[in-house]
This record gives structure tokens, C-alpha cells and sequence, in this order.
């Protein structure tokens, strides 16, 4: 028996070898992504399943597997690469499970079909090509992160969900949830290398000039996989500002001497705590909300309370604030003032988004400027604007800091002006909140 075992292994092991040089001859700026994918074996588990650090299968699997369809291990084999390079494992805790795993699984099947590598070939693979014409239709794209907006927005069928994974799933992704996988530390690092591997493959596209078919689909996933990432609470930083609250200084009191004085004089201290320190916080700012038709409500109220979740931690907001939120389309609509975080509550509760037309963003800094001038800020910090980007930017830098906070990345949304920041928020992490 284990001799038995030990030759199916030995075959296992030399048709994974086989689909890694076939996939290396064909798509040679994949090297380093091959390098970096280790094999190991895990019998009697009946697929294959990668952690994005370690490619898990079963010997048994693999050839009965390649028995039925020599092709179909080589295209396993890049299935999961692809999901390695694209990150699809490193986001899969955030988001709702079941629509993520079956947007990428149609992703990365999209990729390799548009790559049209003969020896890959699939039956049912016209039946996949005539779906994702469909989706691309429905969806408007065919990345990942496209599609799984799509299937929320869209829920699919238990039959048509059923229908999509018999045509496009081909590995397990149960090891992309914490319990499955090794370390925190360890799975940080890993998807920092996939990323600098994916940036080095999009470089690489670029000077491969013979490969004509799927390389827009490819990089298009890389450019999602490669993007900056941006932390919105880091972003808000830039809207603190130094000011005394009333808190222990710690960092200035010495305990010896006041609990010394406590237990010789009872209620006596040697020295007084100081009972104020200088701190960053968040004192005052606008929210400029776009309320044109293309900015649905619900992401409107979800970037609200994201900004709200953020802004109310002790250690960012001030008691008393002044915060302006100000709803504009192509005039200003609206302009609600939060001076603590019940008022931001009560308008998160009650409030009402107006407007709903084109999109000008002029008379919100022209609105600002007139608050300014009527002295209605003591020290404005910024403005954070949330819009889809499609809009008139004034020419004119304010005397104040500026971030334009857009839903998605789009790329034909008009560069911002030079003298303002740029964060893109993801649909998803705006509605985990």
C-alpha cells in the first residue's frame, strides 16, 4: 500500500511539473509567480487549495483529474496562480464569502479564456465564453471587484449560482478564512510579495508584445490588484488639529509624589496632576456631500457613518466641534451643523439627502469661503468631498486642506487639481460600516 501511495505521488507530482512548465512556456512573465507558489501534499482532502503561501492537493485527485482532461490540470494550475497574483485570498474575510468566491472563480476563468491557450481547453468552454459575455454585459466588467458588486446589487439564484460554479469553480478556498490559514504575520508579508510580484508581471505585459490575447483582461485585474489601498482614518488625520483637552497628562505627572502625599496627609497630594495636555484632534471641518442622480443615498449615509465611526473615538474628536455637512448637486442644497456627536446621530437618524442633479463642485468652496469670511470657523482644518468625480474642480487653491473621497477607482474620471488629495473608497468597505 504505501508503495502504492508512493508511485501515485511520484505521478501526481510529475503532472503538477508538467503544468508548471507548460504555463511557464506560454506565459513566461509568470516565472517569479510560479517560483513563489510551493506544492505540498495533503492526501484524501479531494481537491486542491491554496493559503496564498502553499498550493494543498490531493495526489489522487490530481490524477483523476488529469485522466478525464489532461488540460484541465495545467488550467487549475493557473487558476489558482491567478488568484495568488491577483490577491483574491487577502480580501475574502471582509466581504460576504459566497459572492466574493464565485466573482473571482469567473475572473480568473475570464482571464484564461481570453488568453485562448490551446493546450488549456476545456469542453463546456463555449457554454463559459457565451455566460461571461452576459455577465460583462450586466456587470460592465469582469474583474473581480466588478462582479461581486454586481451579485450584490443582483443577488443570483441557488439555481443560477449552482449553474455558475459547475462552469467556473476549480479549486476550494477554505483555507482563505483565519482558521485555515498559518499566521497573521506570516500571511502579511506573503501578500506584500504577491503584490510586488504582480507589480513586476505588469511591467513585464508591457514589453511582451507577442502575447496579443487576454492581456487587457490581465492587466486590468492587475491594476486591481496592485492599487494603492488607502486607509481612510489615516486620511483623516490630516484634519486634526493641536488644541488643550481636559484629561490627565500622564506623560507629565510623577504618582511617587502625589499617592506619597495621599498617605502621609490623606487627602493632600504633593503635586496636583496637570488636568489638560495638548493633543491632535479633530475640531473643525466640512463634509461636502455630492447628491448628484450618479451617488446613490445608501453609499451616501454608509461614507457618513464611516467618517462619523472614525471621527467619535475619544482620541480624535473634541467635545464641542464644529462640523459643517453640506449637501450640494449643482448648487448648495443643504447645510447641517454638528457641534457633538448626538447632533451627528440625531442627523444620521433624521436627515435628509436633496438634490439629485448635475454636479458642480464650485458652490461648496464658494459657500465655505462665505462661512469663513462671516467668521463661523475658528480654524478650519478642511473639506472632505465625497462625489463620483464627474464635476466642474475650481480653479482657485482655499486656504484650507481638501480631499476629494470618490466611490471605486474609474479610469476616466478627471485628475483632481493639484492642490488637493485623492482617496477612492471600495463599495464594500463602505458597506461593511
Amino acid at each position: 500500500m504505501e508503495a502504492d501511495a508512493g508511485k501515485i505521488t511520484a505521478l501526481a507530482n510529475q503532472i503538477l511539473q508538467l503544468a508548471h512548465d507548460d504555463i511557464l512556456i506560454h506565459l513566461r512573465f509568470f516565472d517569479m509567480a510560479l517560483a513563489n507558489l510551493r506544492w505540498q501534499e495533503r492526501p484524501h482532502m479531494g481537491c486542491v487549495a491554496t493559503d496564498g503561501r502553499v498550493c494543498y492537493y490531493d495526489p489522487i485527485y490530481v490524477l483523476k483529474e488529469y485522466q478525464s482532461e489532461p488540460g484541465s490540470i495545467s488550467r487549475l494550475y493557473l487558476h489558482v496562480l491567478l488568484h495568488c497574483i491577483f490577491s483574491h485570498s487577502y480580501h475574502a474575510e471582509k466581504l460576504e464569502r459566497e459572492n466574493w468566491d464565485l466573482a473571482v472563480d469567473i475572473a480568473v476563468e475570464n482571464v484564461i479564456q481570453e488568453m485562448r491557450l490551446a493546450n488549456m481547453s476545456l469542453p463546456q468552454d463555449e457554454d463559459r465564453l457565451r455566460k461571461l459575455k452576459g455577465l460583462k454585459e450586466d456587470a460592465g466588467g469582469l474583474t473581480a471587484e466588478r462582479l461581486y458588486r454586481y451579485f450584490r446589487n443582483h443577488p443570483v439564484t441557488p439555481a443560477q449560482r449552482e449553474e455558475l460554479q459547475a462552469l467556473f469553480v476549480r479549486d476550494s478556498h477554505e483555507l482563505w478564512s483565519k482558521e485555515g490559514q498559518t499566521s497573521a504575520e506570516e500571511l502579511s508579508i506573503s501578500e506584500e510579495q504577491w503584490k510586488k510580484i504582480s507589480e513586476r508581471i505588469k511591467a513585464d505585459l508591457k514589453s511582451f508584445t507577442k502575447m496579443k490575447n487576454g492581456a487587457e483582461t490581465l492587466e486590468e485585474n492587475l491594476e486591481q490588484a496592485t492599487r494603492e489601498r488607502y486607509d481612510y482614518s489615516e486620511i483623516l488625520k490630516h484634519f486634526t488639529v493641536r488644541g488643550e483637552d481636559i484629561t490627565i497628562n500622564d506623560e507629565e505627572f510623577d504618582y511617587i509624589y502625589y499617592t506619597y502625599g495621599l498617605k502621609q496627609y490623606g487627602n493632600l497630594p504633593l503635586i496636583e496632576p496637570l488636568e489638560y495636555k495638548e493633543i491632535h484632534k479633530v475640531r473643525e471641518f466640512c463634509i461636502a456631500i455630492d447628491t448628484s442622480a450618479s451617488c446613490r443615498g445608501p453609499i451616501v449615509r454608509a461614507f457618513l457613518q464611516k467618517t462619523y465611526s472614525i471621527l467619535k473615538g475619544s482620541e480624535n474628536f473634541f467635545h464641542k466641534v464644529n462640523v459643517h455637512i453640506i449637501q450640494c448637486d449643482n448648487e448648495v442644497q443643504s447645510d447641517t451643523k454638528v457641534t457633538n456627536d448626538e447632533e451627528f446621530e440625531h442627523f444620521m437618524k433624521y436627515g435628509k439627502l436633496n438634490g439629485f442633479g448635475a454636479t458642480d463642485f464650485r458652490p461648496v468652496f464658494a459657500y465655505v469661503d462665505a462661512l469663513k469670511a462671516q467668521g463661523e470657523f475658528e480654524d478650519l482644518k478642511g473639506l472632505i468631498y465625497f462625489t463620483d468625480g464627474y464635476g466642474i474642480y475650481p480653479e482657485r487653491m482655499p486656504g484650507y486642506d481638501v480631499i476629494f473621497a470618490f466611490l471605486d477607482e474609474d479610469e476616466h474620471r478627471a485628475p483632481v487639481p493639484p492642490w488637493s488629495m485623492k482617496v477612492v473608497l471600495e463599495s464594500e468597505e463602505l458597506e461593511e460600516t
